[in-house]
This record gives C-alpha cells, sequence and structure tokens, in this order.
C-alpha cells in the first residue's frame, strides 16, 4: 500500500498537480517500513500460511463471495447514475458499475443529464491522510477515453496503473487505446495528450511518462506516470508477485497529497487486488 513515508519521494513535487519523472525510469529504492508495518506483515503471511495449509477454506472463501453477489435489484437501487438510460452506454459491462454514493463524479458537466457520469469509484482504504486513495475503473472504451484524461486532470491522478493489454492474442480488443502514439500529440475533445518517453523493466512493466493538458490553456501539462502490467491475466492472478511488488514500490515513493491513483484492467475487477495489498 502506498504511504506517506518517502526518501526521494519529495522531488517528486513541481506544484499542486504536477510532479517530477526524471526519475521515475530508474529501478524503485528499497522500501523503509515501520514496525507497526513490519507487524502488519507478520500477520498477513501467519494468515496466508493457515490457508495454504488448509486449501479448502479458501474455495470456501470464493463460494461464500459469490453467493453474496449484489443482485440486479440491489444494483439499480445502489448505482441510479450508472444504471441511468443516458450512461449505460459508458459502460463496459451491465454488472460492472460504480455505486453512487462513492462514484466519481465529472464537474463541470457538460451534460446535466449525464449528472457528470464516468465509471469510476473512489477507494479509501483509509482514512489517513499519509495513505494513498485509489480511482478503481474500467479500461476506456472509445467513446470515454475524453471523460477519463478529464478524471485524470481534476482528481490531480499522478500515476495510471494498467493490469491489462490493449489487445491479447487472439485479437481481442482488452481495452480501448487511451495513451499510446510515439510520433505527436493525441487529442481527446479539449485534451492534448503527450508521449515523453516509454521504458521497459525487468520484470515486463511498461512505463511511460505521459503529459496531459487543455489544448486551450496556457497552464504547464500534468506529468502522469503510466505503468502497464501486460502480463496479468484476464481471469486469475500473476503467478509469482515480482511485478507486483515494483509496482508497489514505485507507488509508494508518490506522496499521497499529489492525488488519487487510478487502477484499471478490463473490466474494474484487479483493482482490489492490488489496493488490498
Amino acid at each position: 500500500m502506498a504511504t506517506g513515508k518517502t526518501s526521494s519521494a519529495a522531488n517528486l513535487f513541481t506544484g499542486s498537480t504536477r510532479f517530477d519523472l526524471s526519475s521515475a525510469d530508474s529501478p524503485p529504492s528499497k522500501l523503509s517500513l515501520s514496525s507497526d508495518q513490519l507487524n502488519h506483515c507478520h500477520q498477513a503471511l501467519g494468515v496466508f500460511r493457515g490457508k495454504i495449509q488448509n486449501p479448502d477454506s479458501i474455495a470456501h472463501e470464493f463460494t461464500g463471495l459469490q453467493a453474496n453477489r449484489m443482485w440486479p435489484s440491489e444494483l439499480l437501487l445502489n448505482s441510479t447514475v450508472a444504471m441511468n438510460s443516458v450512461n449505460v452506454e459508458k459502460n463496459r459491462y451491465s454488472d460492472v458499475v460504480p455505486f453512487d454514493k462513492n462514484r466519481i463524479v465529472l464537474n463541470p458537466c457538460k451534460d446535466s443529464s449525464a449528472k457528470g457520469y464516468v465509471n469510476a469509484s473512489l477507494i479509501k482504504t483509509s482514512e489517513s491522510e499519509s495513505i494513498s486513495q485509489f480511482i478503481a475503473t474500467q479500461g476506456p472504451l472509445p467513446h470515454t477515453m475524453e471523460d477519463f484524461w478529464e478524471m485524470v486532470i481534476q482528481q490531480h491522478c499522478p500515476i495510471i496503473v494498467m493490469l491489462t493489454r490493449l489487445v491479447d492474442n487472439n485479437r481481442t480488443v482488452k481495452c480501448g487505446d487511451y495513451f499510446q502514439d510515439e510520433d505527436g500529440p493525441r487529442e481527446f475533445g479539449n485534451i492534448s495528450l503527450t508521449t515523453k518517453w516509454i521504458k521497459t523493466t525487468d520484470t515486463s512493466l511498461m512505463l511511460r511518462n505521459l503529459e496531459v493538458n487543455y489544448k486551450e490553456t496556457e497552464d504547464q501539462p500534468m506529468s502522469v506516470l503510466h505503468i502497464q502490467y501486460p502480463e496479468w491475466p484476464d481471469h486469475g492472478v500473476p503467478k509469482d508477485t515480482v511485478a507486483v511488488r515494483e509496482i508497489l514500490k514505485r507507488l509508494y515513493q508518490v506522496p499521497p497529497s499529489l492525488g488519487p491513483i487510478i487502477v484499471h484492467c478490463r473490466y474494474r475487477k484487479n483493482w482490489n487486488i492490488l489496493c488490498d495489498t
């Protein structure tokens, strides 16, 4: 989990909505954990060891989760904005939508009937200001890419973690291409996006330094670190934790005060594994 404890993270501050990515392509520094954090890690490892010794308990927990899934009628009551006819086409899947109580609201709203809707939820793992907040969202659709970048700007999101490929080996589109263009800027409505550099790490992560801004503004562009883990399986989890641990180390170095961290896969479900870690 990303926290406010930083060493070189102070170098990331260049303003309230931007941070310096000059060293982001370097390997992340070793984490320094407090005694409380180490204690929590030991407790979590103890729980995991117990589950490994009793595999049936894991299957039982999964069955319980499936049995307690929200019924369609409950979804309609708790996600009224997402299920509104004006917004239905903005959802990749009809049953993976944000609740009204913690959805991200775009402001100002271009279409009043849409109520500032974007398929994204604010996730707080703690009330402490020293703990990062997250935004769980779906992989953008072709017609929601402008809304996605509008959210990045309005929420001052310094990092986007992408846990999917754009297209799988069967050429099935997993996520809309909302960032790639090495030859020049891309435009999404009134928003301009430029790729400054791209690097692949030893753990197969794709790092991109992106700059995003409104086309008609004299303000400095906002720097965003885009971390893509293309090997994350569509249905399941990675075979090892090496790349996940590198992602967490990079998140750890970003001050929580900069803004929430966006996490998305194809449809929003992998965010909880990363955030809970």
